[in-house]
């Protein structure tokens, strides 16, 4: 079984969607990425319980990470949702927690 996994936009819409309005903190990363790992890290330092989404074990992956570049612009991962708001990748993540953005947004 190859990369032609059949996979239906509107349900990868709608599972994305889900998960974005039902989890405070969404992180769509990859297992062996970077930063993905320093995004991970922070949240944990940070104390918040983050719905990780790991593309790169998932048949849907792909397909979830093209739904995003739709939604967002963003190919990359880590792609980082908070209530409901796109971050960005680790570079936004790491900035909106330097400059205090992150842990409003959290409290808010």
């Amino acid at each position: 079984m190859g990369s032609s996994v059949s996979v239906n936009m509107a349900e990868i819409e709608q599972l994305v969607e889900e998960l974005i309005a039902n989890n405070k903190i969404v992180i769509f990363s990859k297992t062996y990425c970077p930063y993905c790992t320093s995004t991970k890290t922070l949240f944990k330092k940070l104390g918040q319980d983050a719905t990780i989404i790991e593309l790169d074990t998932r048949n849907d992956g792909s397909a979830i990470q093209n739904y995003l570049l739709t939604k967002t612009g963003q190919r990359t991962v880590p792609n980082v949702f908070v209530k409901q708001q796109h971050i960005g990748g680790n570079d936004n993540v790491q900035a909106a927690n330097g400059n205090g953005t992150l842990k409003k947004l959290l409290e808010a």
